[in-house]
C-alpha cells in the first residue's frame, strides 16, 4: 500500500524552476508585444519594459539611454519600444561584412541599427523566445525592407545558431532575465568565431539584492530582480572561456532605474552596465 502518512510536497527540480521562470518572463513580454497606449508593462510602471505607442515617449527613453535621434530615424516606427538599459551599438564597433547576433531582440530595434552598420555584405540575426515579439520584429523588418536581418525563435540558453559563426554578440537588458546565465555565456562563446566579441548593455547588481526583491515577479520581469552581481558575471564569463572581460557599471543609471519601480528602492542595488569580452 502507498504511504499515506507522508504529506510532504514533491521536490521541485532546478530545471522546473528555471522553466517556470522563463514562462513568467515570456508571458510578460508577450504582453509587451501586444500592448498599446500603455504607460508600462510587466506590472512595473515606467520600467525597462515601459513600452508605449507614443513616439515622443520612446524617443525620450531611448535618447536617455544613449541613442541619437539619427539612430531613431533609421528604424521602422514601432521597432523602438523603450525596452533597453543602454546602447550596445555604442561599444560594438561594428564593421562592414560582420555577422551580428542579438540576444533577446524584441521588436528588432538594435538589429536594424546593426544592419545599417554591417551593410549588405553583413548579416544580423535576432533571437527571441517570445513568438509575439518575433512576429512584431519580422513585420518591422518587412516594413523596413531589410534584406540582411532575420529573426529566429529560441532561448538564449540554447541558441539556434551554428558554432563559430558570429563576429559580434550584442544584447540590451536581456541576460539579466535568464535563470541560467552561465549557460548563456557558454552558448555565446560557442557561436562566436575566434576573436569574436561581446558588446552588451545590461542591469547588474552592485550589492546582494534582498530575497524579497528577487522573489518579486514584477521586479524580475522588469529587468531588476534577477540581476547578478558583477563578480558573478565575471566568473560566468571566465568559466565559459572569455578573455578581456570588462564590466563598467554606470552609476548615473540609478536615476532612470528609480523610475522603473518608483518607491521600491531597487536603485540602491542595481545599475546599468556595459559588458565586453573576447573569445580567444
Amino acid at each position: 500500500m502507498p504511504d499515506l502518512t507522508n504529506n510532504s510536497a514533491p521536490e521541485v527540480s532546478l530545471t522546473d524552476l528555471q522553466d517556470s521562470h522563463r514562462q513568467e518572463v515570456r508571458k510578460a513580454y508577450a504582453e509587451v508585444a501586444l500592448a498599446s497606449n500603455s504607460n508600462g508593462c510587466c506590472g512595473v510602471e515606467s520600467s525597462c519594459c515601459g513600452v508605449s505607442d507614443d513616439t515622443a515617449i520612446n524617443t525620450l527613453i531611448s535618447t536617455r539611454l544613449g541613442y541619437s535621434r539619427d539612430d531613431l530615424a533609421k528604424v521602422p516606427s514601432g521597432a523602438d519600444m523603450g525596452l533597453g538599459c543602454g546602447n550596445p551599438k555604442a561599444i560594438a564597433a561594428l564593421q562592414t561584412g560582420e555577422v551580428v547576433v542579438d540576444l533577446g531582440s524584441g521588436g528588432g530595434f538594435d538589429c536594424f541599427l546593426a544592419a545599417s552598420e554591417v551593410g549588405d555584405a553583413g548579416h544580423v540575426i535576432g533571437v527571441d523566445m517570445t513568438p509575439d515579439m518575433l512576429s512584431k520584429a519580422r513585420n518591422n523588418a518587412l516594413r523596413g525592407k531589410y534584406k540582411n536581418v532575420e529573426f529566429r525563435l529560441g532561448e538564449i540558453e540554447a541558441l539556434p545558431i551554428a558554432d563559430s559563426s558570429a563576429d559580434v554578440i550584442i544584447s540590451n537588458c536581456v541576460i539579466n532575465l535568464s535563470p541560467d546565465k552561465g549557460r548563456v555565456f557558454r552558448e555565446a562563446f560557442r557561436i562566436l568565431k575566434p576573436g569574436g566579441r561581446l558588446a552588451i548593455s545590461d542591469v547588474v547588481a552592485t550589492v546582494e539584492i534582498p530575497q524579497e526583491m528577487r522573489n518579486d515577479p514584477q521586479l524580475v520581469s522588469g529587468c531588476m530582480g534577477n540581476a547578478s552581481l558583477i563578480e558573478e558575471l565575471e566568473d560566468f564569463m571566465d568559466a565559459a572561456g572569455f578573455t578581456d572581460i570588462k564590466i563598467e557599471p554606470k552609476d548615473e543609471s540609478r536615476e532612470f532605474i528609480r523610475d522603473w519601480a518608483p518607491g521600491r528602492g531597487i536603485e540602491e542595488y542595481v545599475v546599468s552596465a556595459t559588458i565586453e569580452a573576447t573569445r580567444p
